[in-house]
């Protein structure tokens, strides 16, 4: 029997919304990079095929930075990352399990990971396979 269940998340206001398939019981990572510092993102890798969204991408504003390969997608109303393509991932998306209802969730184990010192670091990240 799987324990790979269909989560379903968004962002504050409603507006941004999504599906996932991913395990029950997940580990996250919380990266202390700048932008996952200061955001409190808490990261669920998974597979471009596992992601699925709900709503039109015209709900969500776009911001890039540094290298401009990972892609930031904000709700254009209540301004809440949910989901984002990350430069570690780029072929897959990063959910922020906060954004997840947690009707579906088991449990969550967490897993740090020094972005503040990504490029010394990536390599232990690349090497997580997305769920």
């Amino acid at each position: 029997m799987s324990d790979r269940v269909t989560h379903v998340g968004g962002c504050h206001c409603g507006d941004v919304r999504f599906e996932v398939v991913a395990p029950r019981d997940i580990t996250a990572v919380r990266c202390n990079c700048s932008i996952c510092r200061m955001s409190g993102f808490e990261h669920l890798f998974v597979a471009k095929e596992n992601f699925r969204l709900l709503t039109e991408w015209d709900a969500l504003s776009l911001y890039r930075f540094n290298t401009g390969v990972a892609r930031h997608y904000f709700c254009k109303r209540c301004g809440v990352k949910s989901f984002y393509v990350p430069r570690s991932h780029p072929d897959g998306y990063s959910i922020h399990v906060q954004c997840l209802r947690p009707d579906t969730l088991g449990s969550v184990q967490y897993e740090s990971f020094d972005g503040a010192d990504w490029e010394g670091h990536i390599g232990s990240l690349r090497a997580r396979k997305s769920d």
